[in-house]
């Protein structure tokens, strides 16, 4: 019996030895290859795009922080082997995409992108379309490394230092972007909880807004006191969305959803901090670090507000209600 399979060199040798491998496995187990072809049918995922649709609505389901994965697939994974058939996939492809995030200086990013590629290739193997995990031989330190926890936190100083040079590029760092960040540390929640945010949520008459349970990291509600002093930044931020139902909606006419991407802050941060985000343009310098103020990302103004909150003699357990931590023994749902 002669089963046909893909022509070198579109499919790799290797992938043809796989091939051979599964159809070899299944003639010994009893089964007819041709007919668990044939029983797949067109309902049989055929190229990575296709297996990743299944694994992601898997994911998905199972977890709550699922919207990275995607985000890493997109801008990583899918631009490399996307459209490849998943038996063509082979450990050279892993290597070339981390080894391409590694050059751009984002270990995090290949480590979180190989890890990505470790569960999709996985499911594959579940499925039994694949007999080997062409991620499996590769390690962390294959990709960014062992990452070392971060404590930045930024001091008084620094932050009214940090905030100046901001306002006097604006042109580099626009006012959202601004906004966005001087929330984050006045406010101390999450970034992903303040950038999906709707007007909705928000009562400004009596200064609170109301994170549902279902954008809440912990699964628990919180009402967020919103201080006087900062209220103009919302009713700024009003002006600014147009109409939009988000408080930063996406400004992109092909936007995939309504608010801005969670890169978008991240991106303008390391612009104004001399990095080089995009392939087609020199970087800027480094305004920040010019100014004396060292690195620092957008989830630093969440450590940044816990180090204030001591500063002013806040005790342990208050502090981390007001960070929506999860705290034992305490029912309370308000900061």
């Amino acid at each position: 019996m002669t089963i046909e399979g893909g022509l070198y060199p579109t499919m790799p040798l290797v992938a043809a030895k796989a091939d051979a491998a599964k159809i070899k496995l299944l003639a010994k187990t009893g089964k007819d290859p041709l007919a668990e072809r044939n029983r797949l049918g067109n309902g049989q995922p055929k190229t990575v795009n296709d297996l990743f649709e299944i694994w992601y609505a898997k994911l998905s389901k199972r977890i709550k922080s699922h919207a990275a994965n995607k985000r890493h697939y997109i801008n990583e994974i899918k631009p490399h082997i996307g459209n490849l058939a998943i038996t063509q996939v082979v450990p050279i492809d892993i290597q070339n995409i981390i080894d391409k995030i590694v050059s751009s200086k984002r270990p995090a990013v290949a480590n979180k992108t190989l890890i990505c590629l470790k569960q999709l290739f996985n499911e594959a193997c579940k499925l039994g379309l694949m007999i080997y995990n062409p991620a499996s031989p590769f390690k962390i330190a294959d990709a960014g490394g062992e990452e070392k926890s971060r404590d930045r936190a930024l001091s008084e100083p620094e932050l009214a230092i940090a905030f100046k040079v901001l306002r006097d590029n604006s042109d580099i760092f626009t006012r959202d972007n601004y906004l966005t960040l001087a929330l984050l540390v006045s406010l101390g929640v999450r970034k992903g909880e303040l950038i999906a945010a709707k007007w909705q949520e928000f009562d400004f008459e009596k200064q609170d807004w109301s994170l549902p349970v279902k954008r809440s990291k912990t699964g628990v509600a919180i009402n967020i006191p919103i201080p006087g002093s900062i209220i103009p930044w919302f009713e700024e931020l009003h002006l600014r969305s147009c109409g939009s139902d988000y408080v930063f909606p996406s400004r992109r006419a092909s936007k995939r959803r309504g608010y801005i991407s969670d890169d978008t802050l991240n991106h303008a941060l390391a612009k104004i901090l001399g990095k080089k985000v995009d392939s087609k343009k020199q970087p800027y310098e480094n305004f920040l670090g010019k100014a004396g103020v060292d690195d620092f990302t957008p989830h630093d103004m969440r450590r940044t507000y816990r180090t204030l909150l001591s500063g002013l003699g806040i005790t342990r357990e208050i502090a981390k209600k007001c960070l929506n931590h999860k705290v034992q023994c305490i029912k309370q749902q308000t900061c």
